[in-house]
């Protein structure tokens, strides 16, 4: 029994260890389509903290189809992703911290 709950702690703390921080979940998620600094399939996430609250990223992510529909973009290819209250935090922080400074600002 012993090595059954052991067994079941460690696959619990393997399977979040991923999404702890917001690097984690970017590469856990969001790395196939977006780069921190470069234009891939999909925006980066300087272009993306460069022009978007922490609440409209927020419901790009949980809400892609309808955030589009808002912001009048014609397609959409982003997928609604599953996210937990603290991976969104998490997630959403990463991005903006990849906001470009202003100039004259430190």
């Amino acid at each position: 029994m012993l090595k059954y709950l052991l067994s079941l702690l460690f696959v619990s703390v393997f399977l979040n260890a991923g999404t702890s921080t917001g690097k984690g979940v970017f590469e856990t998620y969001c790395w196939g389509c977006h780069h921190q600094s470069a234009v891939a399939f999909g925006p980066s996430f300087e272009e993306i903290a460069s022009k978007r609250s922490k609440e409209e990223i927020n419901a790009m992510i949980t809400d892609p189809k309808a955030v589009s529909k808002v912001l009048g973009y014609k397609r959409n290819a982003m997928p609604k992703i599953e996210l937990n209250p603290k991976e969104l935090e998490l997630i959403t922080d990463y991005i903006l911290s990849y906001k470009p400074k202003e100039k004259g600002k430190k």
